[in-house]
């Protein structure tokens, strides 16, 4: 009887897994999909008490355990035939293609057809998670748009290309104790800064601190004293073209934000992006002309993601604020696994992210065509 209910609930509500925290009842913009998928997410948690108690029998998780949209390996075969082989070419054109062939990484997940991510509900299922403060409509969430766009770096490596700081240096990892003070995000930064230099870019890691004051945690300011020391940075090197600001998170303690990949135990990793945007409407005070560029950019970092490292990357997470993103259309902020983590885990998950960044911002061929959707060439 519980598994008959149990698949009837995944039936009729298939995005209760991706319901987190308060708010979902919050007023939705005027997008009526947007208004949809908003709907789904408060019907979804009127159900979650009792899939909770349903699912430690498994009934919902099946064998992968973990759910459609919450980031991890889908149960969902719709791309896939039983061996996980991807059958794509013999359903129609395969989306990002143009990013896909610029790495020499074998396709071991998930790729996507163009009709899927013409499709806006299936896109804000399976690529993000979105706080009540922000509004994340269909004139904002464009997978045509966001796949038109080519961020390859032009080829001049002559000067710093990329800029990594931390809003908040003092994130630890779990290991973090006297003897082992490097165990923070600072450390894990740095380790990131050394392979994409291996890698021919030209790269600044800024350490500075900006959430202590006078040898206490605060981060209340961070972001406004991070500002004023990047916009120092890129006044100085105006060169510099991405721009990412790297995050420890922080989960329940029973939570391990973990995945092998390439053999070896690694943090996951979660795209954030500030909408600067509420569903009541924009914020006029933190106004960001980047926006759509910054959104393009976590999108096919996450589309790549999918594609090369399946269960790599958590849902993108969208939330309200501008978290200075604002600065450069290549900017990211980036969280790597969470306090639960080891920063073993932390460091190995640096490689497949610097993979992810070369094959995104990897050097535009002579004569190439700006990518689009569906990434042929004229």
């Amino acid at each position: 009887m519980d598994a008959m209910l149990a698949g009837m609930i995944r039936g009729g509500v298939p995005w209760y897994s991706m319901i987190s925290g308060p708010g979902i009842d919050k007023p939705p913009e005027s997008d009526p999909a947007y208004r949809r998928y908003l709907e789904n997410q408060k019907a979804a948690g009127e159900y979650r008490e009792l899939v909770d108690k349903l699912s430690a029998s498994s009934v919902l998780g099946g064998n992968s355990g973990s759910l459609p949209g919450d980031g991890g390996e889908s149960t969902e075969s719709e791309n896939l035939t039983a061996s996980g082989t991807p059958i794509l070419a013999e359903l129609g054109t395969t989306a990002g293609e143009f990013l896909l062939k610029r790495s020499e990484l074998p396709v071991a997940g998930k790729t996507y057809l163009l009709e899927q991510l013409e499709d806006y509900d299936y896109v804000m299922k399976n690529f993000y998670t979105v706080h009540p403060t922000a509004a994340a409509g269909r004139d904002m969430i464009n997978a045509e748009t966001f796949l038109s766009k080519d961020f390859a770096l032009e080829q001049d490596s002559s000067k710093p290309q990329i800029l990594i700081y931390h809003s908040h240096s003092q994130e630890e990892f779990a290991d973090y104790h006297r003897g082992n003070r490097e165990a923070t995000i600072v450390g894990v930064g740095e380790y990131l800064t050394e392979l994409l230099r291996k890698k021919g870019y030209q790269v600044i890691h800024d350490t500075s601190v900006y959430d202590l004051r006078e040898g206490t945690l605060d981060r209340s300011k961070a972001y406004t004293y991070a500002l004023e020391g990047i916009e120092s940075i890129l006044k100085e090197n105006p060169s510099i073209q991405v721009v990412l600001d790297l995050h420890r998170d922080g989960v329940a303690e029973g939570t391990h934000l973990v995945r092998e990949i390439n053999g070896k135990p690694t943090a996951t990793v979660m795209f954030f992006n500030g909408t600067s945007q509420t569903p009541d409407g924009p914020i006029s005070y933190l106004e960001n002309p980047n926006r759509e560029d910054n959104l393009a950019f976590s999108f096919q970092l996450k589309l790549c993601a999918e594609a090369f490292y399946p269960g790599y990357t958590r849902n993108i997470y969208l939330k309200g604020l501008r978290y200075n993103l604002h600065v450069r259309p290549r900017s990211a902020l980036i969280e790597v696994g969470a306090q639960t983590n080891t920063y073993e885990e932390a460091l190995n998950a640096m490689e497949p992210l610097a993979e992810l960044l070369d094959t995104v911002l990897g050097k535009r061929q002579m004569g190439q065509q700006q990518g689009r959707m569906t990434g042929m060439q004229d």
